[in-house]
Parts: C-alpha cells; sequence; structure tokens
C-alpha cells in the first residue's frame, strides 16, 4: 500500500546558516476509482483510507445512500504491465440492483488534490439531488462548543504533526465529541474520507453532526456535507460566494473563519443557541 509520508532531502536556510537535513513530505499520488471495474475518475491523494475515500466519493456523487448498496470494494491487481498490485486503483462492486453512476458525473480528466471539481462533464451535474433534507435537521450547539472544535480537529491529526501539509476533516456530535477524523492533501478528499467511514458504519445520513474542516468552505464542501446528510458545516477559513448560496438554498448551517471565540455566521444561524450563564 502506498505510503502516507516520504522522506526527501532538502537545503534548510536559517537566519543565514545552510544545511542539508532529511524533511518529511505528506505523499500524493493517483488514485483510479472504477465502478463495477468501469473506470469513473481518478483523483490525486494522500494513500490511506482508500475505501473509505472510493465510498464518499460515491455518496457526494449521489450514487451510494447506505452500506448495504455496497457489495465489495478491493484493491485492483494487474494495474501494470507486469501485474503487480500499485494499490492505486479501488473498484467498487455496487449491491444487485443499485444503479450505476450517471455517465453524465464522469470526469474528462482526473481530477486534482485541490478541486474534486475538475473535468466535470456537465456543469449540470455539479448541482447532485440530495437523498436527505438538512433543513428541519434539529441540531443545536453553542457558540463555545464550536470554539473548541478547531483545537480538537488540530489535536487529532497525526500526520500534519509530522508533515505540516494536510487538510483534515472532522465529523462532530452536537456536544463536540469528535466521531471521525480523516486527512488527505485535498481538502475534498478528506471530507470524502470521513463521509466514506461513516457510510462503511451504517451511519447515514449524519444528522445532528457538525463537519469541521481545516481550510475554507468551497462550494464543493457544502454539496459534500448536504450529500451526506450533514446540518452544519464549520470552517477555519472563508466560504466562497457560491458555497453561502448553497448553504441558504439547502437550509445548512455554514460557519467561516472559526478561531478561537470568533466565528462568522453565514447561514442557519437559528442552529446556534447562547452558551449557558457560568458556562
Amino acid at each position: 500500500m502506498g505510503r502516507v509520508t516520504v522522506r526527501r532531502r532538502v537545503l534548510r536556510i536559517r537566519d543565514g546558516a545552510h544545511s542539508h537535513r532529511p524533511d518529511t513530505l505528506a505523499a500524493e499520488e493517483p488514485m483510479e476509482i472504477r465502478v463495477n471495474g468501469r473506470p469513473l475518475t481518478v483523483t490525486m491523494r494522500t494513500p490511506g483510507d482508500d475505501f473509505d475515500l472510493a465510498a464518499g466519493f460515491l455518496v457526494s456523487e449521489g450514487a451510494l445512500h447506505s452500506a448495504d448498496d455496497l457489495a465489495a470494494i478491493r484493491y485492483c491487481a494487474g494495474a501494470t504491465a507486469d501485474g503487480s498490485n500499485t494499490f492505486n486503483v479501488v473498484d467498487i462492486a455496487l449491491a444487485p440492483g443499485v444503479p450505476a453512476p450517471d455517465a453524465s458525473l464522469e470526469r474528462n480528466f482526473y481530477t486534482t488534490s485541490s478541486c474534486g471539481l475538475c473535468g466535470k462533464a456537465s456543469l449540470d451535474a455539479v448541482r447532485t439531488t440530495a437523498a436527505w433534507s438538512v433543513d428541519e435537521d434539529p441540531l443545536r450547539t453553542t457558540p463555545a462548543v464550536l470554539a473548541a472544535l478547531p483545537d480538537r480537529l488540530r489535536a487529532a491529526q497525526r500526520v500534519f504533526d509530522t508533515t505540516g501539509g494536510l487538510h483534515a476533516a472532522g465529523l462532530f456530535s452536537a456536544d463536540g465529541e469528535l466521531l471521525c477524523l480523516r486527512e488527505d492533501v485535498g481538502r475534498h478528499n478528506a471530507v470524502d474520507k470521513a463521509v466514506g467511514h461513516a457510510l462503511r458504519e451504517g451511519m447515514l445520513p449524519l444528522r445532528g453532526t457538525v463537519l469541521m474542516v481545516s481550510g475554507r468552505a468551497s462550494f464543493e464542501l457544502v454539496q459534500k456535507a448536504v450529500m451526506a446528510g450533514i446540518p452544519m458545516l464549520a470552517a477555519v477559513s472563508a466560504p466562497s460566494s457560491l458555497a453561502v448560496d448553497l448553504a441558504a438554498e439547502s437550509g445548512l448551517t455554514l460557519v467561516g473563519f472559526l478561531r478561537g471565540a470568533s466565528m462568522n455566521v453565514y447561514t442557519g444561524a437559528e442552529r446556534l443557541e447562547p452558551a449557558p450563564v457560568g458556562s
């Protein structure tokens, strides 16, 4: 299986002093996702939790809704000329009766680790249809709970400690309990890995949860949250205008610039309750 980190020799310059030393980098390798043996897309990702990534990707595309939709996930051997297994090709076998992803969702080109929407065959396929509504989700939480999430997310990032180069996505309960954390060079991959884990554990839809991400809140991340039934998305950085529009349209609570006790609530502020006096 591919390595999560790699070592490279670098020239280090500090205060005018030069030295050579090994540095630890986050690995990035291509992974092809196949469905019933048919290639669907190639994404650049950090190896690890690949089955979660493939499953979460198909949740985002509206092809999977529960663990029962999956018959099997496996690495494909024979991906190279000599027949060896690169662990970079994953095939998802759908359960009998589960329709394969619509051909319009196929990527014309590979998906980069920074943009999961690049190469969409049709812009009409961007706004996928969610299986669940988040608009009426009864989730309620407090600003104090949200304020603690970035530090809890950071504390759980094992690979970031050695590389400093990975995004994280964490699923939290309404009271701030960490349910799942995944890391990847691509923020959208980290979300797919977390959602894929939830699918395989029979947790979808993810009602009453908060998705916390280490970067910005893009349209795509809002869409992934909605597709998984997550009613709240919080990010340490800014959202895009389209992300705010989609959140408002879907009834998702979107929080940006979550840093300490400071945050901007762009949509769905009714889910935030004032903290009890003295808490």
